[in-house]
């Protein structure tokens, strides 16, 4: 083993390195400051936020396309408290994430000393481990462990603190670890046989595809596995990068506003293939879909996690494996005896067809349909979606054409304020890619100090800021349930383009649907020529609350 002289601090960048950690994201605190100095030695990059959520969005974002722990610095106490939202994302998406917080002095615990805070009490309930570095030659250990807890079975975050004083004590002659590499979980041949017997024995089977731990070859390998057998697909929520929407077996996402043909086609499905996700409370339409504890349909669960398999829905076959890994045993599985027709594949694609194609016209002068019509026609099939939460996500996740696998960034926690982290961090995960983030203007206000850390790194986001002075999808409920009633739901609102200039990046305002095209292309020509951040300040008619409805319909109860 190699030996290595170094600090606490020294040796936490070093464990980063062997784990090949490119970039970290953080805001520098003065209880890592062993740690911020042993980076400025480091080949990792250093990414500096402007607020700790930013910072953790951003490191669960990059996780979130690469599979990889993302990687987070704060400062003990507020730091801490502030990069609470991100963990939550990490947590409810199954995102490894690992949060490094700077602590207070060992010798000064259980004093209420300055911005002290029990890590433990507070992240207990978010992170699936939470623990103090006590002494700098457990460094290896505790981060080797960190990186495994973090991506085994389920993924999700892991919260360690570092002790300001640990980070200064000296560690030579601690054995310098090597890299990790997360274990696959591969279904058993029987649960295999099984599976593939109640498929091929449906007459209204139903692929269900979400969660983690998915690539390109899985992805890949399920569209086959799907033709082979005449059977749609759907995607979950928030994950539509996962299924092809061209293929002619897609038969659309379990979201928000879900097409109620797909919602019926679930209802009436004899066998659901659930492969990764947990059809939670947004997929399931508020757990309406499926009954509890015992399915109206015949439920194959495959899930890395087997405590999952159980917790909400009982399955008639339940299967304990990573999507990479059943996705590649799907390989071996026999042909069928008599394939299925496509008939029942085809129609779910017509009506995700259908309820995908953009509408042309809508209240004011801007129209959203139009906009998605073009970005769908010009952006290149790896262009890389990121949103946070509101109405304006709907536009997005109804009309936008995924083609690829790693071309979604969206929380499906349903946390605001994602978009300009997400797209930070979709963005150094693949600096080949363009990266469009759409946001609304509520979702905005909420990190978009975030623009300042795109322009410092020079990196060349498309943002587009949804812009309708409220908070959509809280006036929205609030129209249907208390009409004519608004309470805290309006926004005075900053000149965003004028923001975005005054950060010296490109800032422009759309006020009508002819000028997009025109604007999107100077944003695009200039974010490409500067490598810096281009913004278009989008004004949409409150009116345009939703594809289909107007506020004033919603309000009326129509």
């Amino acid at each position: 083993m190699e030996r290595i002289t170094a600090t606490g601090g020294e040796w936490v960048v070093g464990c980063l390195e062997r784990h090949a950690v490119r970039q970290v994201y953080g805001v520098p605190g003065e209880s890592y400051l062993g740690v911020l100095d042993a980076l400025h030695d480091s080949a990792i990059r250093f990414v500096c936020c402007r607020h700790e959520s930013g910072a953790a969005m951003a490191a669960e974002a990059q996780a979130k396309l690469t599979g990889q722990p993302g990687v987070a610095f704060v400062t003990r106490g507020p730091g801490a408290t502030n990069a609470a939202a991100g963990l939550h994302v990490a947590c409810h998406d199954s995102t490894p994430l690992i949060l490094f917080v700077g602590q207070i002095r060992r010798d000064t615990r259980e004093r209420e000393a300055f911005q002290e805070v029990d890590l433990r009490q507070m992240f207990g309930g978010l992170a699936k481990w939470v623990a103090d570095i006590d002494r700098a030659d457990r460094v290896p250990e505790m981060i080797s462990r960190a990186f495994h807890v973090a991506t085994a079975g389920r993924p999700g975050p892991v919260v360690l603190g570092l002790p300001e004083d640990m980070l200064r004590e000296d560690a030579t002659g601690v054995a310098l670890g090597k890299g990790f590499a997360p274990p696959e979980i591969h279904p058993g041949e029987r649960d295999m046989v099984r599976m593939t017997a109640l498929v091929d024995g449906a007459e209204r089977p139903l692929a269900i595809l979400g969660g983690s731990r998915w690539d390109a070859a899985a992805v890949g390998a399920f569209a086959r596995f799907a033709e082979g057998r005449g059977l749609p697909v759907a995607c979950s929520f928030r994950r539509q990068m996962l299924f092809d929407h061209a293929h002619p077996h897609y038969a659309g996402d379990l979201g928000l506003g879900v097409n109620p043909a797909l919602a019926k086609r679930v209802r009436e499905a004899d066998v659901i293939l659930l492969v990764g996700g947990r059809l939670s409370e947004v997929p399931s339409q508020n757990y309406e879909l499926l009954g509890i504890p015992g399915p109206r349909q015949t439920l194959i669960h495959v899930h890395p996690d087997p405590e999952e398999l159980g917790r909400v829905y009982r399955p008639a076959v339940g299967i304990v494996a990573t999507p990479r890994a059943f996705a590649a045993a799907l390989a071996g599985v026999p042909a069928p005896l008599r394939r299925r027709d496509d008939t029942l594949a085809k129609a779910a694609h017509h009506a995700y067809r259908l309820w995908s194609t953009p509408p042309e016209d809508g209240p004011g002068a801007v129209q959203m349909g139009p906009i998605m019509a073009h970005l769908n026609a010009t952006l290149p099939d790896d262009a890389i979606f990121t949103n946070g939460a509101g109405n304006f996500a709907t536009w997005v996740h109804r009309f936008r054409r995924f083609r690829r696998f790693g071309t979604q960034v969206a929380p499906t926690s349903g946390s605001m304020g994602y978009a300009l982290p997400g797209a930070i961090g979709a963005q150094l995960a693949h600096p080949d890619r363009l990266v469009l983030c759409v946001t609304g203007d509520g979702d905005f206000q909420m990190t978009g100090q975030e623009f300042g850390t795109m322009v410092q790194e020079r990196l060349p986001i498309l943002v587009l800021v949804v812009n309708n002075g409220m908070y959509g999808t809280i006036r929205m409920h609030q129209e249907r349930s208390y009409p004519g009633r608004i309470s805290g739901t309006d926004l005075v609102n900053p000149d965003f383009a004028a923001l975005a200039r005054a950060y010296g990046a490109f800032g422009e305002v759309v006020a009508e649907t002819a000028a997009f095209a025109p604007a999107f292309d100077r944003a695009r020509a200039h974010a490409e020529g500067s490598g810096g951040p281009a913004l278009l300040d989008i004004r949409l008619d409150p009116e345009a609350i939703t594809p289909t409805r107007t506020l004033s319909q919603i309000r009326a109860g129509g």
